[in-house]
């Protein structure tokens, strides 16, 4: 009985979800002509809105910890990767306006992309090459410049819980040649919304963040290393359960 409660709980919101995505995206057109600022808080009303389905509908909470490590200054936020969830909650709910760096084949989803090619984000051509890492830094300097972070995910996918994909320092690369600070976070998203699984799970999910790791004096691999170090250990911290005898 309970499997099922939890089918029909993930039915429902997942049927909210597409139908929010069509209604939103359509709205997120008639602010296109608004100041970005006033653009990126109207289209990040779709994140707040499916999180606080995610809540209501599937249980699924969430507390933040470390939180006023948050910087008053330009920051590149390079997060660990489970879930869906955290692609959609990071958006709104971080100090400043985030962009995300992403493939661009993402724009070229109907609705979503088509909403989503409304903000500042950073789409890669990987055909390019070599050459998406410079058109990266080129338009990353100009958004930490507008006031807007960046975050990236180092594992590049989604990494199941109590696993550690492999960090690749395209964030850091890009933290150096910025002279951003990075901000690491931690969370457990994938216990209440796996990977590639239809059913949501009730459960408290932790955002911990951590202080700001300055570039200088790093290589991008050394300041990945510090990186990659801060986020597993604290993940076997907000997750005990899921890493013993690991």
């Amino acid at each position: 009985m309970r499997n099922f409660s939890l089918f029909l709980r993930s039915l429902l919101f997942t049927v909210v979800m597409i139908v929010a995505t069509v209604i939103w995206a359509c709205l997120c057109f008639l602010a296109a002509p608004l100041s970005y600022n006033k653009r990126f808080w109207f289209t990040s009303r779709w994140n707040v809105f499916i999180i606080w389905c995610a809540r209501v509908i599937c249980g699924i909470r969430y507390e933040f910890k470390g939180y006023d490590n948050l910087p008053d200054a330009p920051a590149i936020v390079l997060s660990k990767h489970q879930s869906a969830w955290e692609t959609i909650f990071l958006l709104p709910n971080l100090t400043r306006p985030l962009v995300y760096v992403f493939k661009k084949e993402i724009l070229y989803i109907p609705f979503f992309g088509w909403a989503m090619g409304l903000l500042r984000m950073i789409p890669i051509d990987r055909k390019q090459g070599k050459n998406a890492f410079s058109s990266v830094v080129r338009h990353g300097k100009r958004r930490l410049a507008d006031g807007q972070w960046i975050i990236m995910f180092p594992e590049g996918t989604r990494i199941p819980v109590g696993q550690k994909g492999k960090y690749k320092s395209g964030g850091t690369r890009l933290a150096v040649e910025t002279q951003a600070v990075v901000v690491p976070i931690a969370h457990n998203s994938g216990e209440c919304w796996p990977k590639n699984s239809f059913i949501k799970r009730p459960g408290l999910i932790t955002v911990s963040i951590g202080k700001p790791i300055s570039p200088e004096g790093h290589t991008p691999d050394s300041l990945m290393a510090e990186v990659e170090n801060w986020i597993e250990s604290e993940m076997r911290v907000i997750s005990p359960h899921a890493y013993k005898g690991g």
